[in-house]
């Protein structure tokens, strides 16, 4: 098939680049070949791709500088998939769309279903509501992936800034009441394909929204001890701290697990444990640094 990926140099879709790079017909861009604030030329970039999948693995992810800039987060995460969403549509392909545990307030005590209200408490999670809106408003065959506290072996993510900061001093002190699923960016790029395989094949509609993150929940706490163990760094103290002790612009849901079963129930998808990805990603990955 035909790919067109937008983010080719996030964590997400460097790993998708990879995978289908090797497979597929594949045009992935990022930055530098595509201004995604620029709906005329977007729209003129997929028309010339005719691709036969797009996904869209971009967006504006600064969620506190989204607080000083809620219009160029709204042009990447809200506007973009609407413009890439209806050329789908008129081209009459599949779309997948990325988005975030982020759009829930984190309020319940219980995984989000997809069908849980959403009542994002930031600014990056508003945006990234309204792309979802859009792309469901939009209809075609679509599918939107929600996930959650995303990683991987490089680029800017939780678990770089905390292997980098167990070098630098010999105690961590990690908020330790936001309870999510970190995800594997390696894991998360696999299970996209296997998604786009299955509903492309399938004689079902099997569009729609979807929860796709790694399995178990924890806290930046207890992921940040999990990192430090598997390093090594036996010397270095973690602390847990509370929310208010860290403040930060951008409010954090406290509670933002979502529920997975739909994914696995429906598609046959599911992804390892996160305990499982910090060792594969520590360890195994050649990447790794």
């Amino acid at each position: 098939m035909r790919y067109l990926v937008f983010g080719k140099n996030g964590q997400v879709g460097s790993r998708l680049t990879r995978l289908l790079g090797t497979s597929s017909e594949l045009t992935a861009c990022g930055r530098d070949d595509v201004n995604l604030c620029d709906a005329p030329g977007l729209r003129a970039l997929i028309d010339s791709v005719r691709p036969e999948v797009i996904i869209n693995a971009a967006a504006y992810t600064a969620v506190d500088q989204a607080e000083q800039e809620p219009e160029l987060a709204a042009a990447v995460n809200a506007e973009a998939p609407r413009v890439i969403a209806e050329q789908a549509k008129r081209l009459d392909v599949l779309f997948v769309h990325f988005s975030t545990d982020y759009v829930f307030d984190g309020t319940a005590s219980h995984p989000y279903l997809e069908t849980d209200p959403t009542n994002p408490i930031n600014v990056y999670g508003a945006t990234k509501q309204a792309g979802e809106a859009a792309v469901v408003q939009t209809g075609g065959r679509y599918l939107v992936l929600r996930t959650s506290w995303v990683f991987s072996s490089n680029g800017r993510c939780f678990l770089n800034t905390v292997r980098r900061l167990a070098q630098e001093r010999p105690s961590l002190s990690i908020v330790n009441d936001q309870i999510g699923s970190p995800s594997l960016a390696d894991d998360l790029a696999a299970a996209t394909i296997n998604i786009v395989n299955t509903v492309s094949n399938s004689t079902e509609n099997r569009y729609g929204t979807y929860h796709l993150t790694g399995e178990g929940d924890t806290s930046w706490y207890e992921f940040a001890r999990a990192i430090v163990t598997e390093l090594g760094s036996h010397h270095v103290r973690v602390a847990p701290i509370g929310t208010a002790d860290y403040p930060t612009p951008a409010r954090r849901p406290r509670y933002s697990v979502l529920n997975t079963d739909k994914v696995r129930e429906r598609l046959g998808v599911s992804m390892p444990s996160w305990r499982d990805a910090v060792k594969r990603c520590l360890n195994d990955d050649p990447d790794a640094a």
